[in-house]
């Protein structure tokens, strides 16, 4: 049930509050009054009492008791009264009270499976999304490993991606230039396809081959190796050309 609905209806059952409350308060002060017209007659006949008690007679005095006694008696009757009209007063507001602490409780209650259920749907549907986008990459992944199968190179198929670790090569970055993020295709690692270069990932884009038929890595990725361009004659891995430098 809506915000609304839960105010429109609570506003619905205390329409009338107030002209219950206000007739219980005037019933009150009537009674009020009325006792004090009371409580003024019996001052009056106690006065009478004592101050003639001498020359009354017995009858004269028994007479003016039983009215005392039986203005008394009003004057209980009205405080009773009262009491009820207070305390049905009390009732008639305590039950508004409970009645708003409910709709409350219902309220929140209410927000709060809403919001469970809007939890579910953006984490169903962030599932959806994530689950689209990694079919479209592994497409184009496919894509580009079948246009690198036709390529002619005989040890540059296309793979999927396998991050180097950090600290794997020391290899001076000026010997073979930078690796660029943009260069490597976003895709989930699989362990039983093979790597190449020295960044340790996938074959992809150009890729040279080392002449060094003893060499361990092989293949190398233009941009690991500082190349834009095909070198004419025989090429060394930056590894290798630091080996033969050394014999």
């Amino acid at each position: 049930m809506a915000a609304g609905m839960y105010l429109e209806h609570y506003l619905d059952s205390i329409e009338n509050l107030p002209f219950e409350l206000q007739r219980n308060f005037n019933l009150m002060r009537d009674l009020d009054q009325r006792t004090e017209d009371l409580k003024g007659q019996i001052d009056s006949l106690a006065k009478e009492y004592t101050a003639n008690a001498r020359t009354l007679s017995s009858e004269q005095k028994l007479s003016i008791l039983r009215q005392i006694q039986q203005s008394y008696s009003k004057c209980k009757e009205f405080g009773d009264d009262k009491v009820q009209l207070a305390m049905q007063t009390y009732e008639m507001v305590d039950k508004h009270i409970r009645r708003l602490d409910t709709d409350l409780a219902r309220f929140e209650a209410d927000l709060k499976e809403k919001q469970i259920e809007s939890t579910d749907y953006d984490s169903t549907s962030s599932k959806g999304k994530k689950g689209i986008q990694k079919e479209k990459k592994a497409a184009k992944t496919r894509s580009k490993v079948k246009s690198s199968d036709e390529d002619g190179s005989p040890k540059s198929a296309q793979k999927k991606v396998k991050l180097l670790q950090p600290g794997e090569f020391n290899t001076p970055s000026s010997n073979f230039g930078n690796v660029h993020p943009s260069d490597v295709l976003d895709m989930p690692v699989d362990p039983n396809e093979p790597t190449y270069c020295l960044c340790h990932q996938v074959s992809y884009g150009e890729m040279i081959g080392c002449d060094n038929t003893d060499c361990s890595i092989e293949w190398f990725h233009f941009a690991c190796v500082g190349l834009t361009t095909k070198p004419r004659g025989k090429w060394y891995c930056p590894r290798c050309s630091q080996d033969r430098k050394r014999k």
